[in-house]
C-alpha cells in the first residue's frame, strides 16, 4: 500500500517495480512503457498509475518530508491499548489476546465478539483492531472518489433506493462527455489517484460503451479505475479489465443463499460469487462485503460473510449498514445501531489483519454522524468521497439522507484531510501537491 506522494524506484523486475518512499519500500506492477530506475511515480493498488518529473517530485516531497514522520507519531500513539483490563470478562480477554498475537479467533468467538454490548469491552475491541491496523498496514488511509453514474438499474433488490420497483425516484445517465468532464475535474482540480465509477445494473450502457469510456479514462489520466457496474457477465469483466479497469467493486450483500436469493428477485448468490472469483482470476483488485441488518440475517452469518471476504481475497471490505427506503419492500425493517456497525468492522481487522483495506462505507456516515473517526478508530483504513455532479448526486438515492449528496468536492476533502490529520493518518488516492 503506498501514499499518494512520489515515490522514487529502486529496481525493475519484470512488470514488477520496488518504490522508495523515505525509506520505506513498496512493490507495485508496472504498465507504464519505458520506465527506468530512478524514475518518480505515483502508484494505487498496487498498479504504477503514472509517471511524474523529478523537479515535481522532489519539490512535493520536500514539503511532505516532515509531516509524513509527524503523522506516523500520532498514528502509534492513538493505537495504543490501554492495558486497564479491569472491565473485560475473562472470555473478552483471551478471545483479543489471541487476536493481538496474530490468530484469528474461531468462528463462535467471532460471533461472541459481534454481540459485546459492554461498552468497556467493546472499547478494547476496537483499540485492539486499531493497533492491528496500525501494526501491519501502518498509517495510510485510502481515499477514493466514486462517480455515480446513473441510476438506472434493471434489478428490483427490495432494500435498494433505485431498484426497478422504485418508480419515485428521477432517473438519470450521464453521458460519455459528461463522465470524461466530471474525471478530469476529480484528477485534474482535486488531485484524485483512484475512482470507482459505479452505476446501477443499467441496460442503458453497453459493455462496450463501458469499455470505450473507461479506456479513454486511463488513456487520459494518470488513476486507477475501479468498476461498479453489476454483473456484467464473464466476458465483460474481461473486456473492461483489457480496457484498463484494475479494481471491481461488487458486494455479495451476504453469504447465506437463500437470504440472498430473498432480497433479490431472480438473482443468484452463486452467479454473484461466479463474478467475484473470476474478476480476481482476472487480476482485478476485489472491492467485495455485505449489508449488515437484513431481516432474518443471524451473527453467524456475518462472520461467514467476513471469512467470504477474506476467502475471496479482497483488497477492500465493504460492509455499510442496511438503511430502510420508504420506497422499497423493506421500507419498514428498522436500521441497526451504531455499535453494530462498529463492532462488525473490528471484527473485520481480526479476520483479515494485515491486508485488508476497511472502509467507512457512505451508508454509516448516514446513520452516524460520526461514523468515520469512530471507524478509523475500530480497525478502519478507508473512505469514500463522493466525486458525482452535485445535479444528479440527490437522485442516486440508495437509502434517504444520504451523507455527501449536495456537499462540494473540496469541502470533503477538506473535512477528511482535517480529520485523518488528527488521527495521524496519511491520505492516500490524493495527490499531494506542493505550495
Amino acid at each position: 500500500m503506498c501514499y499518494a506522494i512520489p515515490g522514487k524506484i529502486k529496481s525493475i523486475e519484470g512488470r514488477t517495480v520496488t518504490v522508495d518512499y523515505f525509506g520505506e519500500e513498496r512493490r507495485a506492477l508496472n504498465e507504464i512503457q519505458n520506465l527506468t530506475v530512478g524514475d518518480y511515480i505515483y502508484a494505487q493498488g498496487g498498479y504504477v498509475v503514472q509517471r511524474i518529473a523529478p523537479d515535481d517530485a522532489r519539490e512535493i516531497l520536500d514539503v511532505w518530508k516532515e509531516t509524513f514522520f509527524d503523522l506516523q507519531d500520532v498514528d502509534v500513539r492513538l493505537s495504543r491499548i490501554d492495558l486497564d483490563r479491569s472491565n473485560l470478562s475473562s472470555k473478552t480477554g483471551l478471545i483479543l489476546d489471541l487476536a493481538l498475537e496474530g490468530r484469528t479467533p474461531k468462528k463462535e468467538a467471532l460471533e461472541y465478539l459481534l454481540g459485546l454490548e459492554n461498552e468497556a469491552e467493546r472499547n478494547y475491541l476496537y483499540k485492539s483492531a486499531n493497533f492491528l491496523r496500525q501494526k501491519h498496514l501502518k498509517n495510510s488511509c485510502c481515499v477514493h472518489g466514486i462517480l455515480e453514474i446513473s441510476n438506472f438499474c434493471r434489478h428490483g433488490c427490495h432494500y435498494c433506493g433505485i431498484s426497478a420497483h422504485n418508480k419515485g425516484v428521477e432517473r438519470y445517465r450521464m453521458s460519455r462527455e459528461e463522465i470524461i468532464e466530471a474525471v478530469t475535474e476529480a484528477v485534474e482540480t482535486y488531485g484524485f489517484k483512484a475512482l470507482v465509477l459505479q452505476s446501477g445494473e443499467d441496460p442503458g450502457y453497453s459493455v462496450q460503451e463501458l469499455c470505450d469510456i473507461v479506456r479513454e479514462i486511463r488513456t487520459r489520466f494518470g488513476v486507477l479505475i475501479c468498476v461498479s457496474f453489476g454483473e456484467v457477465g464473464l466476458a465483460g469483466l474481461k473486456e473492461l479489465y483489457d480496457a484498463g479497469a484494475r479494481g471491481l467493486l461488487m458486494r455479495f450483500e451476504t453469504s447465506n443463499a437463500e437470504l440472498y436469493a430473498s432480497m433479490h428477485p431472480g438473482q443468484t448468490l452463486a452467479t454473484r460469487l461466479e463474478h467475484l472469483r473470476e474478476a480476481a482470476r482476472l487480476g482485478y483488485l476485489i472491492f467485495t462485503g455485505g449489508l449488515i441488518g437484513l431481516p432474518g440475517q443471524t451473527r453467524k452469518d456475518l462472520v461467514e460473510d467476513l471469512l467470504l471476504a477474506r476467502e475471496l481475497g479482497a483488497e477492500m471490505f465493504s460492509y455499510g449498514p442496511f438503511l430502510p427506503h420508504p420506497d422499497t419492500p423493506l421500507g419498514a425493517h428498522p436500521a441497526v445501531s451504531e455499535a453494530e456497525v462498529l463492532n462488525l468492522l473490528a471484527v473485520a481487522r481480526l479476520v483479515d489483519p494485515t491486508n485488508a483495506k476497511i472502509l467507512i462505507t457512505t451508508a454509516f456516515e448516514t446513520l452516524s454522524s460520526n461514523a468515520r473517526r469512530l471507524g478509523l478508530l475500530a480497525g478502519a483504513n478507508s473512505v469514500m468521497l463522493n466525486v458525482t455532479p452535485v445535479r444528479y448526486r440527490q437522485n442516486y438515492a440508495l437509502y434517504p439522507n444520504r451523507h455527501y449528496r449536495s456537499e462540494d468536492i473540496q469541502n470533503q476533502i477538506e473535512e477528511t484531510i482535517e480529520l485523518l490529520g488528527s488521527l495521524g493518518r496519511a491520505p492516500t488516492d490524493l495527490s499531494v501537491k506542493a505550495g
